[in-house]
């Protein structure tokens, strides 16, 4: 039992080398073939929350099956609101503005978009400045 047990000190590092001997298996699941998109980062997201580095592969295929179910369904929605046919960060914002957990994260993570923004635009223009003398 205790030798399945990580290191607690151990760093993210060791994640880049599973990486790279997955890369030779893909992103392919046995089911059918389905291409996973987000397995890498649900599996890195299982454990910092506490479950074992290398989690069961059905937990891990189940939960992108979830979030991609979730990313459809929301899609959907968003494009029959608004102007039909497209998403915009208006729809999405209307959708969730009932899940308050939600909306805070997405309003969080607009304006933290809109401060890179003008942080990379700033440093832009040092570094034009700096390079102009």
């Amino acid at each position: 039992m205790a030798e399945n047990i990580e290191d607690p000190n151990r760093s993210f590092e060791g994640f880049e080398d599973d990486e790279e001997r997955d890369e030779g298996m893909g992103d392919v699941s046995g089911d059918g073939g389905r291409r996973r998109f987000f397995s890498k980062e649900i599996r890195c997201m299982l454990y910092g929350y506490g479950d074992d580095r290398n989690p069961y592969t059905e937990t891990v295929d189940f939960l992108e099956d979830l979030v991609l179910e979730f990313i459809t369904e929301m899609t959907h929605k968003s494009m029959e609101i608004g102007r039909i046919g497209r998403v915009q960060v208006e729809d999405i914002i209307f959708l969730v503005r009932k899940h308050p957990r939600m909306y805070a994260r997405v309003r969080e993570l607009l304006t933290m978009n809109e401060e890179l923004k003008k942080a990379r635009k700033a440093f832009d223009e040092v570094k034009y400045v700096q390079g102009s003398k």
